[in-house]
């Protein structure tokens, strides 16, 4: 993962004067811990959410008043779609990794909008890391906002805070891998909440880890004094025992698994570069591992052995994902694609698919492998039909940095974080379902 602080994700369109308390249009330069996002709380940024029914009467989903502004939704659009410059570390991979990918029939709608919540703003640190949003119920949400982790209920619409890393920080309970004197003033880069389990990553390889049912933290863990040590991505897994552990990735090259009820020493497995993101098989058998190279590995989980070479991106991975059936994975990379992967064939990718404006840093399946998400950098969340073969796509766009995104564990929610200085929000949309067969008793 690149040390480089910063993703010209700049906005183009003209700023105009605000009227009657709507705002300017404003986007992102670069994720900057130092930026204005500590601007969260403060009365005048309390705006007015947007919900289904005003989307459906003509309201902007972000309430951006474009009748206001000197320039369409549409010129704006094609403006941003040809001036957002892509991070590569492999130069002109976005381009060169358009003629293999899949023809899809867009225009789908799989999910369906229900509210953007702007009094909810998920913010990032560092621009490559984009796993920041998690949902834990179709009303639950977690997610980083400056220093701090929140919790949202958009059943009750109420946020509150679950930790705050501004300042000291140091466990409650004593393991003997735990370093008791904490830290100071974490910088989030990485977050994964399932269940009752909550762990976040640092720029500093920190690891904190705590139970949402106990109070204070468990666990306070520094992978290593490496001085490019961040953690790039953390994973939860139940394991085949029914033991919680999770996976940490970081940038010395390292993939970590750790034992969350004794917090004894972790499992360290190396590889020949960064380590941005590991995905464990439904099995516990398989490991997908990428990172600073265009190729990833699949990994046997208990010898860290590689298996098999995954040889077609061209640019660094950030984002890897399996599917509930433990036979085909997906990764994301910087060329701009995601590609899909059957354990049965893995000489070449059975499915690319291809963003618009620019990396694949997210990747999510719904639990019941029916639907995939893909995230980029900003913009577009697209969501794919896994049983047409990833023919079928519906392309969620808005206008903003993409802080993570996350399905609900029953699949009926959809989350999507917002990071912008003025039109930050948390994006909510429901599952569509098609109840055909009541046609038959009106």
């Amino acid at each position: 993962m690149s040390n480089f602080q910063g993703e010209d994700g700049e906005y183009v369109a003209d700023e105009v004067e605000a009227e009657d308390g709507d705002e300017e249009l404003h986007g992102r330069e670069s994720a900057d811990p130092e930026s204005d996002v500590d601007e969260i709380d403060t009365p005048s940024n309390r705006f007015t959410d947007t919900t289904a029914d005003q989307a459906r009467r003509g309201r902007d989903i972000q309430g951006i008043p474009w009748e206001r502004l000197s320039i369409t939704r549409e010129k704006y659009r094609q403006t941003r779609l040809e001036q957002y410059k892509n991070y590569e570390n492999v130069p002109q991979s976005g381009e060169k990794s358009g003629k293999d990918c899949t023809v899809t029939e867009k225009g789908n709608s799989f999910y369906e909008f229900r509210r953007n919540s702007r009094s909810v703003k998920s913010t990032i640190l560092h621009f490559q890391l984009r796993n920041l949003v998690w949902a834990t119920s179709k009303h639950d949400v977690y997610l980083m906002s400056n220093y701090s982790v929140v919790h949202w209920s958009s059943l009750t619409g109420k946020k509150s805070e679950v930790l705050n890393l501004a300042g000291h920080v140091a466990p409650n309970e004593k393991h003997p891998e735990s370093l008791l004197e904490g830290f100071t003033q974490t910088q989030v880069s990485t977050l994964a909440v399932k269940d009752r389990f909550l762990v976040a990553g640092g720029f500093q390889g920190e690891l904190i880890c705590k139970f949402l049912d106990r109070p204070g933290i468990s666990f306070c863990s520094r992978t290593t004094d490496d001085d490019n040590a961040i953690t790039n991505a953390v994973e939860i897994y139940v394991s085949p025992s029914g033991g919680i552990h999770f996976i940490a990735s970081n940038n010395d090259c390292g993939v970590r698994d750790f034992d969350m009820e004794n917090f004894g020493p972790p499992k360290l497995f190396r590889f020949p570069w960064p380590v941005n993101h590991t995905s464990l098989s439904p099995d516990g058998k398989l490991l997908v591992i990428v990172g600073d190279d265009p190729e990833g590995i699949l990994v046997d989980a208990k010898s860290g052995k590689t298996i098999m070479p995954l040889r077609g991106h061209l640019d660094f991975s950030f984002a890897s994902e399996w599917h509930p059936d433990g036979v085909t994975f997906a990764t994301g990379n910087q060329d701009k694609t995601c590609r899909i992967w059957d354990i049965r064939n893995l000489s070449k990718s059975i499915a690319v698919l291809k963003g618009n404006l620019g990396a694949i840093r997210s990747i999510r399946y719904t639990s019941d492998g029916r639907y995939m998400a893909m995230a980029e950098p900003a913009d577009f969340v697209h969501v794919y039909d896994t049983k047409t073969g990833y023919k079928k796509e519906q392309e969620i766009d808005f206008f903003g940095e993409i802080s993570g995104m996350s399905f609900s564990p029953d699949t009926e929610s959809l989350f999507i974080g917002v990071w912008d200085r003025t039109y930050g929000s948390l994006l909510e949309y429901g599952r569509r379902r098609n109840f055909s067969y009541l046609d038959c008793l009106v």
